[in-house]
């Protein structure tokens, strides 16, 4: 009975808090500073990673110490709706210890789960913004662009042919000819630029990736079992640092892959 009970009070948390009409009440908290924190972040996840990276690799060579250490580090910056989500769990597990089918583990204990488990969702709303990209790069260049560096070039390239027919001084009409035949050279500070400027727009993406990605999760059964995974570390009293989650590997995935794709095609001769 204790479990149907607990599993019940979940599903009615999932169903208020990640339903459309939760979700966009959660992310309202992002209009402010979060659009500042959010570009700030894309440029610190690659750091996290091999925060996180270093971390398991002290944990294998036996320093539990040092892997406790790197592994409990905050790298990004805290956003508003990751606060609001946080206290929200936190309290569904007070909700859950009052109705006595809750787990009853120390507060510090449940707060370094909690900032875990947010961790994961952000990742999965990262992850949600790689899949806009490649789905806007197939959409307009029939391309697969893993990440921002892939799709820079390429839209930097439009822009510019773009820019260079509308200027041309014999017309647009004479413009799509002449450039069609010999197509601009595009100046390396304009695939820096676009890249950047896309860089910032796909960080917006991700800050309100969640609109999208909760409701989608909640129809999947995704956000229930997470929450029920919580739970079971909780019972456990499990107060370790967690390693690197699925959902973090998988959304550092798209960026590293792209990374080593431009390298490769700067390389090659």
């Amino acid at each position: 009975m204790t479990a149907e009970t607990r599993d019940a009070m979940l599903r009615r948390f999932v169903r208020e808090t990640f339903g459309l009409r939760g979700t966009l009440g959660l992310h309202r908290a992002a209009f402010g500073l979060d659009l500042v924190r959010a570009p700030v972040n894309v440029v610190l996840a690659p750091i996290f990673l091999l925060v996180k990276l270093l971390g398991l690799i002290a944990r294998l060579c036996r320093a539990p110490r040092l892997a406790g250490w790197l592994l409990s580090r905050r790298i990004v910056f805290e956003t508003a709706v990751s606060r609001k989500v946080a206290a929200r769990v936190r309290g569904l597990v007070a909700e859950l210890d009052a109705a006595g089918v809750g787990p009853g583990a120390p507060e510090a204990t449940v707060a370094r789960a909690v900032d875990d488990y947010v961790g994961v969702r952000n990742a999965v709303a990262e992850i949600t913004t790689v899949l806009f990209v490649l789905i806007t790069g197939w959409a307009l260049f029939h391309s697969a662009t893993l990440g921002v560096i892939s799709l820079a070039g390429p839209v930097a390239d439009m822009r510019a042919q773009a820019l260079a027919i509308e200027n041309y001084w014999a017309g647009q009409w004479l413009g799509q000819v002449y450039f069609g035949w010999f197509p601009r050279a595009l100046d390396p500070w304009q695939v820096v630029a676009t890249g950047v400027a896309l860089a910032m727009l796909a960080s917006l993406v991700t800050t309100f990736a969640g609109v999208v990605a909760d409701p989608v999760q909640r129809w999947l059964g995704i956000h229930r079992r997470r929450l029920a995974r919580l739970m079971a570390r909780l019972d456990r009293q499990a107060d370790s640092a967690s390693g690197l989650s699925r959902e973090h590997a998988v959304a550092r995935l798209g960026d590293l892959t792209d990374i080593a794709l431009a390298l490769w095609r700067a390389l090659r001769p």
